[in-house]
């Protein structure tokens, strides 16, 4: 979002408009963020999609704005389904932002990528690392051991060894 602000702020309006076009459209990019903080990327959407059609593709500004647009769009598009409600998480007291996880991670992973380390993990294997690792975090790890291995119970696990 904010590349697109700042993109959209070089782009030249007709000199009779440039002041109500360009805070009205930038007031849309602000109302998509709005929602998609709220959760309500359908509408987002929508009015991004409408933003297309406002800004008009003649400049260079403009059509990089444009491009810029159409790939959030598309990000926005192939990722509907992981786009969280942030402002409820918020509410709730729920994490919002994974920036110092995925920090952690790649220090993690980097060091153990870099070829002159002694034991060297493989693009795989560390990808395998993580899921396994996500899965203990998010104790789901222990369901899918039962559902693997269904004579595996929580009563037959030593009270020691129950997550």
């Amino acid at each position: 979002m904010t590349v697109l602000t700042q993109t959209l702020a070089g782009v030249q309006f007709d000199e009779s408009e440039v002041a109500n076009r360009k805070d009205e459209c930038l007031r849309e990019l602000r109302r998509a963020k709005e929602f998609l903080w709220h959760g309500s990327v359908h509408t987002a959407l929508q009015v991004l999609d409408d933003l297309t059609w406002d800004v008009d593709t003649e400049g260079e500004a403009a059509q990089s704005f444009h491009k810029r647009l159409e790939e959030f769009i598309g990000y926005i598009t192939a990722n509907t389904a992981a786009i969280p409600n942030y402002a409820d998480r918020r509410r709730h007291g729920e994490p919002i932002a994974t920036g110092y996880t995925e920090s952690a991670v790649n220090q993690v992973v980097s060091k153990r990528m870099v070829k002159k380390q002694q034991m060297r993990w493989t693009q795989r294997g560390a990808q395998t690392l993580l899921q396994v690792r996500a899965r203990v975090l998010n104790r789901q790890l222990r369901q899918d051991f039962e559902r693997w291995h269904p004579q595996l119970r929580q009563s037959e696990v030593p009270q020691r060894f129950a997550a």
